[in-house]
């Protein structure tokens, strides 16, 4: 496990934080090692540690919206989203949402899946922050982020709980030119 802040109280707030991140082994399936954030979610200290550092971090961003990704990234995103005084915008699973909407469809680490999004829920230019709980692979991620840009979006960062580094999900948005921040790493997978 290695931390995502730079100060010396960062780090040691990163690992209370991950301190909370529950390992469950075999799920969904074999082989997989499930990062449970809820942990984190249920502790009311823990939860605004890691809204308030993950506020901190784009504070003074010019940003002018945040995307969560369903479902975690929904807790986390609408309270930054709040925190920031920035709108928020649900991207969802297939048929969650009414009206027009665009999809994608993509593979994750143990399957495949659809998003959707409001066709006009981010306009044309706009800087979104994206959200989610964890980055593992970065499926869902890059997901997320051809919706934004089909409607001419721009994400520029993401930011999520966790981090599982060997995945090589965070490279992948990277390599996209979206920032990248974490509250903590798991080495493994």
């Amino acid at each position: 496990m290695h931390c995502g802040i730079e100060s010396t109280w960062g780090r040691e707030v990163s690992r209370d934080i991950a301190s909370f991140i529950r390992t469950v082994p075999d799920y969904p399936k074999p082989g997989i090692l499930f990062r449970d954030v809820t942990g984190l979610l249920e502790d009311p200290l823990g939860l605004r540690m890691a809204v308030d550092l993950i506020v901190h971090r784009y504070l003074i961003s010019a940003l002018d919206v945040v995307a969560g990704i369903e479902a975690r990234g929904f807790i986390f995103g609408s309270a930054i989203a709040y925190e920031l005084g920035l709108g928020f915008v649900p991207i969802r699973k297939a048929g969650k949402l009414p009206g027009d909407v665009i999809s994608v469809e993509y593979d994750l680490e143990y399957g495949s899946d659809t998003l959707e999004m409001h066709t006009a829920a981010i306009r044309p230019g706009a800087r979104v922050l994206l959200l989610d709980d964890l980055i593992a692979t970065g499926g869902t991620a890059v997901a997320a982020i051809e919706l934004i840009e089909r409607v001419e979006g721009r994400v520029t960062d993401a930011a999520f709980v966790v981090d599982l580094p060997d995945l090589g999900g965070a490279d992948r948005l990277r390599a996209r030119g979206c920032s990248v921040f974490a509250l903590c790493e798991f080495e493994g997978d």
